[in-house]
């Protein structure tokens, strides 16, 4: 198509093969974006196309992902926000009846819908940093890195020591965002020998899983620390080299929570009505967060 259809925070670029995204700069547009600047969607990978009525006198176009196709969809795992979605397009109005042409134009050339293999999106490119409450992560392409920090790793993460992790060594990336209670980034250990486990082992409870402020292959996210927009870009680079590195089974993005030790509970439980207290949480967020608790037990 080759025409170009601007709305708030971006502009979509029709190509014969591909809808090119170019992401505005400014203070109103979600840092996700300006930190990805512009995305190249193959038409491959889109699923779907949607047109439906925004907030305020607004339409938003939007573009279903196939899934497995991009690997910040993949290491984001729905957890981010409808307003932090890079495949929404925000249009005034008065442009429906043209954001209907070209979403009529994109469905047309539609062929497939299925789970890839393969990410046909290419992911943000290292080298990568965020600095986390605990410590600071990089990542080079080759491996990632996490140097401890003086005041927030633990005492576990200071007896391990500084960590380098070969992509070869993983098996994917746990990313929590730091929107949420609790934010983490964690690597995943690749398991070549699964396959050769005894029965016995299957049948077993499930290992148990360290928390992040206690694992030296994870780091955590408080405020300021870890933001989605510098956490979420590296998550997705690195599951992207996992996966080119031709892990033998599929990339897994999140592993269930383990079961927590009632006293743990019981300890972040108060530290959270500390922070209620003193008016850092809300009364909603103190029991959204406390209920999330409870129900680990």
């Amino acid at each position: 198509m080759g025409d170009v259809l601007a709305g708030f925070h971006a502009a979509w670029e029709f190509e014969s093969d591909s809808v090119l995204i170019r992401y505005e700069r400014g203070i109103r547009t979600p840092k996700l974006f300006q930190a990805l600047g512009e995305r190249r969607v193959p038409l491959e990978a889109i699923a779907g196309v949607t047109l439906t009525p925004g907030r305020r006198g607004t339409v938003v176009l939007r573009v279903e992902p196939r899934a497995g196709a991009d690997p910040l969809i993949e290491a984001a795992a729905g957890q981010l926000k409808e307003s932090g979605d890079p495949y929404r397009l925000v249009l005034p109005a008065e442009r429906e009846t043209l954001a209907e042409y070209y979403a009529d134009e994109l469905r047309s050339l539609l062929t497939e819908s299925d789970r890839t293999e393969r990410y046909l999106v290419a992911p943000p490119e290292a080298p990568l940093h965020f600095k986390a409450y605990d410590g600071k992560a990089s990542f080079d392409g080759k491996a990632v890195s996490f140097r401890w920090s003086w005041t927030g790793a633990s005492s576990a993460k200071w007896k391990a020591g500084d960590q380098s992790f070969p992509v070869a060594d993983l098996g994917g990336v746990e990313w929590r965002s730091p929107e949420m209670f609790e934010g983490y980034l964690r690597l995943l250990p690749r398991d070549a020998d699964a396959s050769a486990a005894p029965a016995a082992s299957v049948a077993s409870a499930a290992p148990v899983v360290p928390q992040a402020d206690q694992d030296p292959a994870a780091v955590v996210f408080g405020l300021g620390y870890g933001p989605v927009h510098e956490s979420l870009p590296f998550a997705a680079a690195v599951l992207a080299a996992v996966r080119e590195r031709g892990a033998s089974a599929p990339v897994p993005v999140s592993v269930p929570a383990p079961r927590r030790d009632p006293a743990d509970i019981a300890e972040r439980i108060r530290h959270l009505g500390e922070l209620h207290q003193q008016g850092l949480v809300t009364d909603e967020e103190f029991s959204s967060k406390k209920a999330e608790l409870l129900a680990e037990l």
